[in-house]
């Protein structure tokens, strides 16, 4: 939110207050409290009638400082809360430092406030300047409405690029840009998001995560160019300060902070294949697509049935719509036998007709507005109403209903919607609205990922969910959304999933094909080479099939050749994927996070890192051609063994049969024997390939899809691979 004209005024309407001067430093338990008049004390006498600022030092964990700004103390916390793990031995204290200064110390990051003249915070680290608010960062905002706000500015050194705040389908480089963290869905087109993360990285060796599941305003280079501005309504400001050096090293320590992936089956890495939105099916249409991919030797893992496997106006009951599924147990038990898994799409939303709306009502689980009546509309589906997850008691209802379906022969739910949560309402827990309305998501999703978790055991469950925010990360996997089926769509799709990795966020998928309208051949064959070279891959659409023969035969061999490919990746994939889980960093990754010196990468938002030794730029365009950059070193073409210098660009022309996909130089993949399943066991399974990798020898861990890993010694000589269990 802008609240100034200029550098000079503020906006009509609007006052400030700033910390002045420094009353007085407190040394607590861990904590370093500063007392900040707004006006400069020259007497006794200034202190009446002055507002004073608190602002709170503290270090969860090593490398982390928060920091909490407050105006009057006395109001209301009605939650929610991100949970954030406090880890850390206690850091440095320093009221008094001969320079005129306080500092708290946590690892390598130093705050440093100064005690007099006027207001200034720096933040070290390892004794390198990284940001720092000045004069005028801190501000108390108050407008004619009565409305209060608190800000911070944090200033952006020069070349300091910002990533990341979610799913963002903009620019991928947030400078410059008025972001909102605030959950809507609005397709992937806009600059509204269904994933928001109050949280950004830079590439100058910190990262910033604003501890609030509200609504935060972000003003990133756009209010004062020279800073990063974040703001809150109310009387207080919470953030955290998270020193890397490296993005990696960010991207953990925020991970740590706020959690890092639960394990996701094997199975789920495989080849999705879905109904569709808003096609005509039964389970003669689902029974043909799936002999048609067998007979087409496409390899195929889950089947996800989309809204319509339920009655019209009944969503969301959980019952299967008998006109078109009337045996589902038997359906379900004739998947399974054929190998595959199945997803169902649900969503907490219960039409008035459906008989869950009548039980929750009864019962008392539904949103209700503050004169106790169920909150109610009739967009997407009539009369419905919201299940309410600050019950304890809802959730276990809605989880018993999914049970149910669990009992059926389901192993997946497809956890939609989330993002259009009132505000107008009173939840069962008191929450505060406007909290609530980001948070729901993790509500939501959490009550899902838990009961497959408990149901089927750990590392079983998978969701495949839209809507999220901080923390949401720990409830795999997560998809793109609504996009259209076009070039231009894949392109912002792919700046969307880069900048929810920037946020923490290690799995993630998208439509293939694009979900609205009906692709073109040659959209599609490109999609699908992007698709299979993501974290998670699924056939899906809006109003028609996503079943490649439909699109043409070519589709076909092309479907089967990356999906194949997919599957003999999958050791050198959950090799990576332990990262995510050990370490928080994502399967997919921009540029900039594995090349962190190279200027090169800064900007990259159409090409990728699959893993730390695979780089992908998807072709988007119909010509075939694609120009990706390559940096320092001799990459090897995955399949053709073509070989390209860096760093430079290049521009290339690429079959649909092919992908520009480039192994780094001195890498040792671990890559499979086996190309119809995901779920063999890749320590077996396996040979090892070098690219250009200096003789010697090496240990690599390969894991095994029951959670376990076996440790090689691998040893290269002129390009020959030798291995051994060791």
């Amino acid at each position: 939110m802008k609240f100034t004209d200029g550098y000079w005024l503020y906006r009509k309407g609007y006052s400030a207050l700033h910390p002045r001067d420094v009353a007085e430093v407190v040394a607590g338990d861990g904590t370093l409290t500063v007392y900040a008049p707004t006006k400069r004390i020259a007497s006794r006498g200034d202190a009446l009638n002055l507002p004073q600022l608190t602002v709170t030092f503290e270090a969860p964990m090593p490398d982390v400082i928060g920091v909490t700004i407050e105006h009057h103390q006395g109001g209301l916390d009605r939650g929610p809360h991100f949970g954030v793990n406090r880890t850390g031995a206690a850091p440095e204290l320093s009221t008094a430092d001969s320079d005129g200064t306080a500092s708290i110390t946590s690892g390598g990051l130093t705050a440093r406030i100064s005690t007099s003249g006027d207001w200034g915070v720096e933040f070290l680290g390892d004794g390198r300047l990284l940001t720092g608010s000045t004069a005028r960062s801190v501000g108390v905002i108050t407008d004619d409405a009565g409305r209060s706000f608190v800000h911070e500015q944090l200033s952006l050194g020069v070349g300091t690029n910002v990533y990341g705040l979610g799913e963002r389908f903009g620019a991928f480089v947030k400078n410059g840009q008025s972001v909102d963290i605030w959950n809507e869905d609005g397709g992937t087109s806009s600059d509204l998001a269904y994933k928001n993360v109050p949280f950004f990285i830079t590439n100058d060796g910190y990262g910033v995560f604003v501890n609030h599941p509200e609504k935060v305003s972000f003003e990133v280079g756009s209010e004062v160019v020279s800073r990063t501005q974040f703001s809150v309504e109310g009387q207080r400001l919470q953030y955290f300060v998270i020193h890397g050096p490296s993005p990696k090293d960010i991207i953990r320590r925020y991970t740590e902070l706020t959690g890092r992936p639960a394990r996701i089956p094997a199975w789920s890495y495989g080849l999705w294949l879905s109904t569709s939105f808003t096609t005509d099916y039964d389970e003669k249409t689902v029974t043909s697509f799936i002999d048609g991919m067998a007979e087409r030797n496409l390899p195929l893992s889950v089947f996800h049935f989309d809204c319509h496997w339920m009655r019209s106006f009944h969503w969301s009951d959980f019952i299967w719509d008998p006109a078109t599924f009337p045996d589902p147990e038997g359906m379900l038990a004739r998947l399974h036998e054929r190998g595959l898994k199945v997803c169902v799409w649900i969503n907490p939303y219960i039409a008035q007709r459906s008989y869950l709306f009548k039980e929750g009502l009864e019962r008392g689980y539904l949103v209700k507005r503050p004169d106790g009546s169920v909150w109610q509309w009739d967009m997407w589906q009539a009369g419905m109403g919201l299940v309410d997850f600050t019950n304890p008691d809802a959730v276990l209802w809605y989880q018993d209903k999914l049970r149910g379906l669990l009992g059926q022969g389901v192993d997946s739910f497809k956890t939609d919607f989330g993002e259009r949560i009132p505000t107008d309402v009173a939840w069962h827990d008191g929450s505060d609205p406007e909290r609530m309305h980001n948070y729901y998501s993790q509500l939501y999703n959490r009550t899902v990922f838990d009961l497959l978790a408990k149901e089927l055991g750990e590392g079983q469950a998978v969701v495949f969910a839209r809507s999220a925010t901080a923390g949401g990360q720990t409830m795999p996997v997560h998809w793109g959304g609504d996009c259209e089926s076009t070039f231009a769509a894949m392109a912002e799709s792919l700046r969307g999933g880069l900048s929810l990795a920037a946020s923490g966020f290690s799995f993630w998928s998208h439509d293939i094909g694009g979900f609205e309208g009906t692709p073109e051949p040659e959209i599609f064959k490109r999609w699908i080479a992007f698709g299979l070279l993501s974290s998670h891959s699924r056939l899906h659409g809006s109003n028609s099939y996503r079943v490649p023969w439909l699109v043409d035969e070519e589709s076909v061999d092309v479907l089967r050749h990356f999906t194949e490919q997919k599957m003999r990746l999958m050791p050198y994939l959950q090799t990576a994927a332990e990262e995510a889980y050990t370490q928080g960093i994502p399967l997919m990754r921009p540029l900039f996070m594995e090349f962190p010196g190279d200027p090169g990468c800064a900007h990259l938002d159409r090409q990728y890192m699959l893993g730390p030794d695979l780089l992908v730029a998807p072709v988007m365009d119909p010509s075939g051609t694609v120009s990706f950059y390559l940096p320092e070193g001799t990459w090897t073409h995955l399949e053709t063994g073509e070989q390209l210098a860096g760093p430079r660009w290049h521009r290339k022309e690429y079959t649909v049969m092919q992908a520009a996909t480039w192994v780094r130089e001195g890498a040792v993949l671990p890559l499979g024997t086996v190309s119809d399943r995901p779920d063999y066991d890749w320590a077996t399974d396996m040979v090892f390939k070098a690219f250009n990798a200096a003789d010697g020898s090496r240990r690599i861990a390969v894991p095994s899809p029951d959670g376990t890993s076996t440790q090689f010694e691998v040893t290269v000589s002129s390009g020959a691979v030798a291995a051994r269990v060791v």
